[in-house]
């Protein structure tokens, strides 16, 4: 359980991906809001899972829940990232924004396709403005491993240009389980979120059910 708590508002929440953060932070003892293009399906999704799970947790529609939230996640898909930042930009100002958000561009979702800004996350930040400290992680993490309760293999790399803003990120990865690395700021979101498209590459070819990725080394032990 965190010492801490926060109340996260999770836009894309029931989706997988974001089902599964708003899972796994819930039962970390966060509050959590469920986002939702229709604010009464999102109460149900929330309702449901602390049925399952027990925890804190509430549903809105999503400018609601931003406005709500003390820190925004956005797990959307890239083709639906554009609206979901112009629904939730005035609720975001202030705030953290943490972007999960991977520019796959079906079909060819195992090719690597850069938006024009170089990055999703640096497009978002570019559309929310200065006032909101975008942090890019979760990115190359399979939903359904977030979804259940084992121990998660893969490892989580956080960028943003806020250091500060970017250290809670680390800590609210870890409280949902799984180990975070800085890895500077947000333009180097885009070498994360390139690694999606090669990691579904390796599923298919050698047909593993989300692989992910692990740093080596122990820190502090540079030569």
């Amino acid at each position: 359980m965190t010492d801490s708590p926060k109340t996260i508002a999770v836009i894309g929440a029931t989706g997988a991906l974001g089902g599964g953060l708003a899972r796994r932070w819930a039962k970390a003892g966060h509050h959590v809001i469920i986002g939702s293009r229709d604010g009464g399906r999102a109460q149900e999704a929330a309702e449901a899972l602390q049925t399952e799970i027990g925890g804190s947790l509430s549903g809105m529609e999503n400018g609601e829940a931003a406005a709500a939230g003390e820190i925004v996640a956005l797990t959307v898909p890239f083709s639906n990232q554009q609206p979901m930042l112009e629904a939730i930009k005035d609720g975001v100002q202030g705030k953290i924004l943490i972007d999960a958000t991977v520019p796959l561009m079906p079909p060819k979702v195992g090719r690597v396709q850069l938006p024009e800004e170089d990055s999703a996350a640096v497009r978002a930040q570019n559309f929310v403005g200065e006032d909101v400290k975008v942090i890019a992680a979760f990115q190359n993490i399979g939903a359904e491993h977030l979804n259940s309760d084992h121990e998660i293999a893969c490892d989580v790399l956080v960028s943003g240009d806020d250091k500060d803003a970017r250290e809670i990120v680390v800590g609210l990865v870890e409280d949902a389980g799984l180990k975070a690395w800085h890895a500077g700021p947000l333009a180097n979101s885009a070498a994360a979120e390139a690694l999606t498209s090669i990691l579904i590459t390796i599923n298919r070819r050698y047909k593993i059910n989300g692989s992910g990725i692990r740093i080596t080394g122990t820190p502090g032990e540079a030569a």
